[in-house]
């Protein structure tokens, strides 16, 4: 398998796994995002968890951004809202995909 392959298949995984868990727990919650946002700020650790992946987020957006611009790679922005509607372990190796293709 080619490493762009990886990369894709990373993206499905990151887009499907926390996802059950995401979907696990707001239908325990009454579909609440109120609830599920209370709960990144139930602790100390996971507060730090929410802050260290928006980090990344911005990061990696910022990144996304700058290479578009001198790549002119269009396609690629869509990882931008992967990482912020999926979250960081979809919307990176998404973007390493689209990256990786042929010039």
């Amino acid at each position: 398998m080619s490493l762009r392959l990886f990369w894709l298949a990373l993206a499905l995984w990151g887009a499907i796994h926390p996802m059950y868990f995401f979907v696990t727990y707001l239908s325990e919650n009454a579909w609440s995002l109120g609830a599920l946002i209370d709960a990144w700020y139930v602790n100390a650790s996971t507060e730090g968890l929410v802050w260290d992946l928006t980090i990344a987020a911005i990061t990696l957006t910022l990144w996304i951004l700058a290479e578009v611009a001198v790549r002119r790679n269009w396609i690629a922005l869509v990882a931008i809202p992967a990482t912020f509607c999926i979250g960081v372990s979809c919307g990176l190796p998404l973007y390493l995909y689209f990256r990786s293709r042929p010039v």
